[in-house]
């Protein structure tokens, strides 16, 4: 996952709504760490506009 959002253009922010928990957040890290750009895992329940 990492190598194909390396080839990516940087966004706003980036936002994990998938998977297990505790993997959304090791990947939030991982994506933070390597690539420099902000990640998020919404709470459940959470709504976030993206525009």
């Amino acid at each position: 996952m990492i190598g194909w959002l390396r080839r990516a253009t940087a966004p706003h922010a980036t936002y994990l709504v998938h998977g297990e928990p505790d993997a959304a957040v090791a990947l939030r890290d991982r994506i933070d760490r390597q690539l420099g750009w902000t990640a998020v895992v919404p709470r459940s329940g959470e709504h976030v506009l993206v525009r």
